[in-house]
């Protein structure tokens, strides 16, 4: 059931990877046409409507994956004086802690979401709804929550850290 459960969040990874990915491929062209468009005194309108958005896209698409290759900040300063059991707990608790903290960006981004969708907020100069760039960021942070607590669920388990291929 774990490893179903497993696969099915590794494909929503790999979805949410690829969109941040893309996001950051249209970056990369905007950026590269608003240079050039400067240099010939016809820069892009609203690049910085577009490259704003875009950003939010490329960031929390990528966090996911970022967690489930074990790309977070980490101190194993004490790691190898602490007994495998304490650090196998810690290990579980800093996912917990990093489940609950994606869960709160999601919830209180979401809210807001609600907000400028009832006050029709847009950015400056495009007018793109904000809302929408708002509801893809939480629904990037849960994907992220959720791959977080299951790490820790894995961890409890079965011993097996993801982020390391431990087969345990």
């Amino acid at each position: 059931m774990l490893a179903v459960v497993r696969k099915l969040a590794d494909g929503l990874i790999a979805l949410s990877a690829a969109i941040g990915a893309l996001g950051l491929l249209c970056e990369v062209v905007i950026l590269l046409a608003d240079v050039i468009g400067r240099a010939f005194g016809s820069p892009i309108y609203g690049s910085q409507d577009l490259i704003t958005m875009t950003m939010v896209i490329v960031v929390f698409g990528a966090m996911a994956l970022c967690d489930r290759q074990g790309g977070h900040i980490s101190v194993d300063l004490f790691e190898r004086s602490y007994p495998e059991l304490m650090n196998r707990v810690i290990d579980i608790l800093s996912a917990l802690l990093g489940a609950v903290i994606f869960l709160g960006i999601a919830y209180a981004v979401n809210e807001s979401a609600k907000i400028s969708t009832m006050l029709n907020l847009s950015t400056n100069l495009l007018r793109l709804p904000k809302d929408l760039f708002q509801n893809g960021l939480s629904i990037f942070a849960l994907l992220t929550s959720v791959g977080m607590a299951l790490r820790a669920v894995e961890l409890t388990l079965s011993g097996r850290d993801i982020r390391k291929g431990d087969t345990a």
